[in-house]
C-alpha cells in the first residue's frame, strides 16, 4: 500500500474510534497517519479534536494551526480552530477564524452554527439568530442548529418561539437530550413548572447523569413551592457533580424552606468554607441564614455577582451630564404588585415632589391588578412595562428615558434583573430596600441605609458607598389600611387564655438554635402559644416534630393562613409579643408589627439582614426590645411574658410613638431620601466619584433644588 493510502486509512480507523468515544485511542492512530505522511492536514485536524475531547485544549489549537498552515484553504480546518478558540475563551479570535471558514464556503452549515454560538456567547443574539437561519436555510434538518436558535431565542424572552425551535430539533433527533433540557428551561421561564419538568424528565431518561438538567428539574420544583422534592433533587445532583454552581446551596435553602434541619450545623459550616475559598456555592439571599458575617456575606456576593452577573461591556452610559430640569429617578423591579416593597414604598412614590423629580417605574413583573398594584402604578409619571424585553433592551430604553438615578428595588431576589444594572443603564445606580445586603457588584453604587444598620466601621464590608439616612433605612406607608374588625382567638384558631407568642416571618428564616429558644419559653411561659405564619405543609409538620423533639406539645404551635393585608395586620392585635429570627430579622414584617401596635423583640447581629429590626425599633423609640445576645432576647421574652405591668407598659409606649416617632413618617422619610438623591445627582453632575455620606435630618438643613438645573 502507498503511504498515503496507508495514512488514510489508518485516518479512517480513526475517525471510527472517535466516534466510539475512545479518544485516547483516536490520538494515537493519527499520530500513526502523521508518521506515515508528516504533512497530512486532516490528520491534524483528526488529531486537534481527539485532543479537544481529551480536554487538551492547547495542544489541539496547535494541531488545527498546523492544519491551517498546511491547507490555508481548508474551511474545516478554520471552523475547528474557532471552535477551540471558543472552548479557551478566545471568543473575538474564533468569531475571525469562523469568518475566514465561511469566506472560504460560505455554506458551511456547521461553521454558520458555530459562529452563531459565539455571537451568542458576546451577547449578539440577533447577529447569532441570523447565522442559525442561514445554517437552516442550508440544512433543514439540522437539530443542532434548531436547538441553538432556541437558545438564542430563548435569552430574546420570545418564548414561545424558542419552544418551537426546541420541537423542531427534537422531530429531527428524539433522544436529543440538551434539547429536552432547554425546552424545559424555557417552559421553566414562562411558568409552565409541570411542563418543565416533564421535558427534564426525557433529559434525564437520556441522559440519567445529566447535572444541567438535574438542577433544571429542582428548579421548576422550587419554583412550584415543592421544596421537598427540590432538596432531593439537589442531593442527588451533588452526587453526580459535587462541584455544581449553587448545588449545595440549593439543597440547603430547599431544606431551610420547610425547616428540614437535617444537616443543618454541617451543611451551613461547609457552605460558610466555600464561600470562604470564593466558590459559587450558594446564592447571596440564601447565604444570610447561613452566616452573620457582614466580609463573609461581601465574599459571597462578590462571587455570586462576577459568575452570575458581571459587568457588561461596552457600559450603556458612557458619561455626560443632565440636560433636563428634573431629576429623573427610575425604580426599577418586579414586585410592583401585592408584595412587601410596594406595601412599603407606596407613600414614598405618592410623595416625590414632582416639581423637583420625574420618577419613572420600571416594571418586568406580571400585570398586577390588586389595590397596592393600582395604587403604585398611578404614583408615577409613567409605568414601563419592560417584561418582555431583555436586559440589554431595558438598559438601553432607560438611556434614551435620560435617566439620572436608577435604583434597584429587588437585589438577589425573587426573579430579579440585575443585568439591567450590569449594563450600566443610568450615571448613577442605587440599591435599596428588597435584598439586605451588598450586591458585592462593581456597578452599584451606593446602598441606602441607617447608621444603626451600618455602623461606620463595618461600611468596608459593603461594595457599595453607604448612604445613611438620618432616622431609618426603611420606607414606610402612613396610609397602611388595618382593618377595622379584629377577629376573635377562636377564628385565629388561638387558646382563649394564654400568652400568644408571634412570629410571622418567613419560615426559611427560623433556624433550629433559635427554635430551640423559642422551645423554652413556652415551657416556661404556662399554656402559652407560638403563632407561626402557615407556610407549607412540610415545614408545619418538620417543627411540629422538632417541637416534640424538644418536649413541647406540636399543638402549641398555631399556623396563621394568609389572608388579605387589611385583615392580616388586625389579627396582630390578638398576639402579646413578636419574636424577631436571627441571623436574618424581620424587615417588612416588622414594621407591620409595630404599625399593628404589637411590641417586638429583636437580637441585633453584625451584618445589615441581622439588624433590620433594630434600626425600626430605635426609629420608633423603643431600644429596649434591642438585645445583642440570644441569652438576652430569652431572658428579656421571658421577663415580657410574665411581667404585664413591664409589657402594658411597652405598649402604651409604642401607641404613642408610632405618631410622634419618626418611623412612620412618610413625608419626612420622603424629604430624606430625595435629598439622598440630590447629593450623589450632584457629585456625577462635578464628575465626582461615588463616596458614602450621611443625609442631614429635617430641621438641620432642607436640601435646596436650584430652579433650573444645568
Amino acid at each position: 500500500m502507498k503511504p498515503a493510502a496507508d495514512a488514510t486509512a489508518t485516518l479512517a480507523e480513526a475517525a471510527a474510534l472517535h466516534r466510539q468515544g475512545r479518544f485516547a485511542e483516536a490520538l494515537a492512530g493519527c499520530d500513526r497517519a502523521l508518521s506515515i505522511v508528516p504533512e497530512h492536514a486532516d490528520a491534524l485536524i483528526g488529531r486537534g479534536n481527539a485532543l479537544r475531547a481529551l480536554g487538551r485544549r492547547g495542544e489541539a489549537l496547535a494541531s488545527f494551526a498546523g492544519a491551517i498552515a498546511m491547507g490555508p484553504d481548508s474551511a474545516n480546518a478554520f471552523n475547528c480552530h474557532g471552535v477551540c478558540l471558543q472552548e479557551l475563551g478566545r471568543n473575538a479570535e474564533a468569531l475571525a477564524s469562523y469568518g475566514r471558514a465561511l469566506a472560504l464556503d460560505p455554506n458551511y452549515a456547521q461553521a454558520l452554527n458555530n459562529r452563531g454560538n459565539a455571537l451568542q456567547g458576546a451577547d449578539r443574539c440577533e447577529d447569532a439568530l441570523a447565522d442559525y437561519q442561514r445554517a437552516l436555510a442550508v440544512n433543514p434538518d439540522y437539530a443542532a442548529a434548531w436547538n441553538n436558535r432556541g437558545a438564542c431565542l430563548q435569552r430574546l424572552k420570545r418564548h414561545a418561539e424558542a419552544i418551537a425551535s426546541y420541537d423542531r430539533a427534537l422531530a429531527l433527533k428524539p433522544d436529543y437530550a440538551e434539547a429536552w433540557c432547554n425546552r424545559g428551561g424555557a417552559l421553566h421561564e414562562l411558568r409552565r413548572c409541570e411542563d418543565a419538568i416533564a421535558s427534564h424528565d426525557r433529559a434525564l431518561l437520556l441522559r440519567p447523569d445529566y447535572a444541567v438538567a438535574r438542577c433544571g428539574r429542582g428548579n421548576a420544583l422550587r419554583n412550584l413551592l415543592r421544596h421537598g422534592e427540590a432538596a432531593e433533587e439537589y442531593a442527588k445532583l451533588l452526587r453526580i457533580a459535587p462541584a455544581y454552581p449553587l448545588a449545595r446551596g440549593l439543597m440547603f435553602d430547599s431544606r431551610v424552606q420547610c425547616c428540614d434541619w437535617r444537616g443543618f450545623d454541617g451543611d451551613a459550616a461547609a457552605i460558610a468554607n466555600e464561600v470562604q475559598a470564593a466558590k459559587l456555592c450558594v446564592t447571596p439571599f440564601a447565604f444570610l441564614t447561613v452566616s452573620d458575617s457582614a466580609a463573609a456575606q461581601l465574599r459571597c456576593a462578590r462571587t455570586y455577582a462576577g459568575a452570575q452577573y458581571p459587568a457588561a461591556p461596552p457600559a450603556v452610559f458612557s458619561g455626560g451630564k443632565s440636560a433636563h430640569q428634573k431629576i429623573r429617578v427610575a425604580y426599577v423591579s418586579g414586585d410592583f404588585k401585592d408584595h412587601a416593597v410596594s406595601f412599603l414604598m407606596a407613600g414614598v412614590f405618592e410623595r416625590h415632589d414632582r416639581s423637583r423629580f420625574d420618577t419613572i417605574a420600571i416594571s418586568f413583573g406580571p400585570g398586577d391588578a390588586s389595590a397596592v398594584g393600582l395604587r403604585v402604578k398611578n404614583a408615577f409619571g409613567r409605568f414601563i412595562d419592560v417584561a418582555g424585553n431583555t436586559d440589554s433592551e431595558v438598559a438601553q430604553l432607560m438611556r434614551g428615558l435620560e435617566v439620572d438615578i436608577a435604583v434597584d428595588l429587588m437585589g438577589f431576589t425573587g426573579d430579579n434583573r440585575t443585568a439591567i444594572f450590569a449594563h450600566r443603564a443610568a450615571p448613577v445606580q442605587v440599591s435599596y430596600l428588597g435584598f439586605p445586603g451588598t450586591m458585592g457588584a462593581p456597578y452599584l453604587d451606593y446602598l441606602l441605609a441607617d447608621r444603626y444598620l451600618i455602623p461606620a466601621e463595618r461600611e468596608a464590608a459593603y461594595a457599595e458607598k453607604v448612604v445613611c439616612l438620618p432616622d431609618t433605612f426603611q420606607a414606610n406607608d402612613a396610609q397602611r389600611e388595618i382593618a377595622e374588625r379584629t377577629p376573635t382567638r377562636a377564628e385565629a384558631g388561638l387558646p382563649e387564655i394564654g400568652f400568644v407568642f408571634c412570629c410571622f416571618n418567613n419560615s426559611y428564616k427560623i433556624t433550629p438554635q433559635l427554635f430551640g429558644v423559642w422551645m423554652r419559653l413556652l415551657m416556661k411561659v404556662e399554656r402559652s402559644v407560638l403563632w407561626l405564619v402557615k407556610d407549607r405543609e412540610s415545614a408545619e409538620d418538620n417543627l411540629r416534630n422538632e417541637a416534640a423533639a424538644r418536649g413541647v406539645d406540636p399543638q402549641r404551635l398555631v399556623f396563621a393562613p394568609r389572608l388579605p393585608y387589611p385583615e392580616h395586620l388586625a389579627r396582630y392585635r390578638l398576639a402579646d409579643l413578636f419574636l424577631d429570627t436571627r441571623p436574618f430579622n424581620a424587615g417588612a414584617t416588622a414594621s407591620d408589627a409595630l404599625w399593628a401596635g404589637l411590641p417586638l423583640l429583636t437580637c441585633s447581629g453584625e451584618a445589615y439582614a441581622a439588624r433590620m429590626a433594630g434600626s425600626l425599633l430605635q426609629a420608633i423609640g423603643l431600644p429596649e426590645l434591642v438585645t445583642h445576645t440570644l441569652e438576652d432576647y430569652e431572658a428579656l421574652a421571658l421577663m415580657l411574658a410574665t411581667d404585664a405591668g413591664l409589657l402594658e407598659g411597652i405598649k402604651l409606649k409604642l401607641a404613642q410613638n408610632r405618631s410622634t416617632h419618626p418611623l412612620f413618617d412618610t413625608e419626612r422619610f420622603t424629604r430624606h431620601l430625595e435629598s439622598a438623591y440630590l447629593t450623589m445627582w450632584e457629585r456625577d453632575q462635578c464628575g465626582e466619584h461615588p463616596a458614602g455620606f450621611a443625609v442631614e435630618a429635617i430641621g438641620e438643613r432642607i436640601p435646596e433644588l436650584p430652579d433650573k438645573l444645568p
